[in-house]
Parts: C-alpha cells; sequence; structure tokens
C-alpha cells in the first residue's frame, strides 16, 4: 500500500510503502447512481447536508444558476463558485437536474449522507485500504488500476481534466463533468471508475502521518476525536473529472485526500461495501 513512485504530494502522507492483510470484503462494481441515491430518499424522506444548508460549490464552467444565486468564488480555489441551491438533484445548480442523468454517479453528498445511505442499503463505506486494494484490480503497485501509462494506446481510460486548468478542457474523454458510471473499461476486479469521475469517500478518519503506524491487519484509520465540536476530516479515493496534473495529480490507486465530514461538492460521491 502507498505511493510506489515516490511521486505523490509529501503532505497527503502517501508513504511509507507497507504490506497490509485484509479481511474478505465485496466492493460495488461502480459509485452509487443518482437513480439509487433517488431511491434512498424516496424510501427514507432523507434530506442531505447540501440541502440543509442550501447551497453548494459548483465548478465554474459547469454552473445552470441565475447570477444571483452564484453568491461567490471560493478562496482557496476559485474555480468553485458557491451556488445557492446547488445539491444531488441540481448538481449544477437551480437549473440543472438529475433526470438525463439517472446512471450518473450522485453528487453534492456529504461523509454523513453516503453514511446515511450505507446504513439503509445494509452497507457500508470502504476502508482506505479496502478502496486501495479494490482500485488496483490484482496489479502489484501500478500507478493506475490498468497499469503504468496513463493513455495507452491513446485511448482515456478515465475521466479527468485534459487542456488548461481551469479553463480550458478539451474534452478529449468526451465529459466536462460527470461520466455516467461503467463508462469506461474496468479494472481486473472488475470494478468501473476507480480513479476519475468522482472522489470517492472512505470510512476511515484522515491523518497524513497514519500510514508510519498503521496495523498490518485490516487497518481502518486513526481513532475520531471523541470531541463533538471538532471538527473531523474524512478520507477521499480515485481524484476526479477535475483532477489535472497541473494541480491534482491524484487519479492515482495511491493518493490520498480529505475532507470534514459535512463537506460536499459537484465533484464528490461514494461506493458501497459490505463484509464477504
Amino acid at each position: 500500500m502507498g505511493d510506489h513512485f515516490d511521486e505523490g504530494y509529501p503532505a497527503d502522507g502517501e508513504l511509507p510503502l507497507h504490506e497490509v492483510r485484509l479481511s474478505p470484503f465485496r466492493m460495488d462494481e461502480s459509485a452509487v447512481t443518482n437513480a439509487q441515491f433517488a431511491t434512498f430518499c424516496k424510501a427514507t424522506g432523507y434530506v442531505t447536508d447540501a440541502e440543509q444548508l442550501g447551497v453548494s460549490p459548483v465548478f465554474h464552467l459547469a454552473v445552470e444558476a441565475s447570477r444571483s444565486d452564484v453568491l461567490h468564488a471560493l478562496d482557496a480555489a476559485p474555480w468553485w463558485l458557491s451556488v445557492r441551491g446547488a445539491d444531488w438533484r441540481h448538481p449544477a445548480g437551480p437549473r440543472s437536474s438529475i433526470t438525463d442523468l439517472q446512471n450518473h454517479p450522485v453528487v453534492h453528498v456529504s461523509w454523513n449522507d453516503a453514511v446515511a445511505y450505507c446504513d439503509w442499503a445494509d452497507a457500508r463505506l470502504p476502508t482506505e485500504a479496502e478502496w486501495e486494494y479494490a482500485a488496483r484490480g490484482g496489479l502489484s503497485g501500478a500507478r493506475f488500476p490498468w497499469g503504468d501509462e496513463l493513455t495507452p494506446r491513446g485511448r482515456w481510460n478515465l475521466n479527468v481534466w485534459q487542456g488548461r486548468f481551469p479553463d480550458h478542457n478539451t474534452l478529449d474523454d468526451g465529459h466536462l463533468a460527470t461520466a455516467p458510471v461503467r463508462s469506461y473499461r474496468p479494472n481486473g476486479y472488475g470494478l468501473h471508475e476507480m480513479v476519475g469521475n468522482v472522489w470517492e469517500w472512505c470510512h476511515d478518519v484522515f491523518d497524513p502521518a497514519y500510514y508510519r503506524s498503521s496495523p498490518a491487519k485490516d487497518p481502518r484509520g486513526p481513532r475520531p476525536t471523541e470531541d463533538p465540536s471538532a471538527e473531523r476530516w474524512r478520507t477521499m479515493r480515485g481524484g476526479s473529472y477535475l483532477c489535472h496534473d497541473s494541480y491534482c495529480y491524484r487519479y492515482r490507486v495511491a493518493a490520498r485526500s480529505a475532507n470534514t465530514e459535512q463537506s460536499a461538492t459537484a465533484n464528490l460521491g461514494f461506493r458501497c461495501a459490505r463484509d464477504a
């Protein structure tokens, strides 16, 4: 487990390389879709964190909203715009819908939302170690789920940014935002889009130093703080349609990132795991 090429960001904590043994588990073939999440919300009446907040970030080239609903750019990443009315049903803003996106991964879901769905589906979020094992598809130490080359034979195997980020996307892979699940060939374990398309929540609390002391058997991340007022960061894996090697080379299977439990964005989803 970890970065075999020593090309990750030091602050992300992809090193040291270490061997991990996992108990048997199952992983969904794809990220949870809008159609699946809609079934959950209809059955339970669940309201997501973004819906309760009334606002969520949308990439600036994808916004579908009136000017009055675009509140401001995010300070740390000005290509993200805070849009009133953006949520999983309206992924690009209040003028958008999921009517034609039923088979796309659900987005604008927080870690809390993902856990609620998993509980309803008799599932759970994968641990970070399970996610990396599944993403590798049986390849030992490879950079991507299919090998080390990004575009073998000139073919795109994932949905990431092409061109000059953040203003010009050449759309070589055909997508500005999310692609339908199962758009690309599966890896050796039959799993689709383990990298690119949308970031995927994992179970683990994030700690960039965790690999230095993580257990060799079924690691589950650091113990969460018991302080209810403390902001907890959870691990995200896989990168998204906005990743580009000029600023976010995190669509490698070893790459790590994190966000707070209540955070939701237009490029963040999840998939389910289960004990075997």
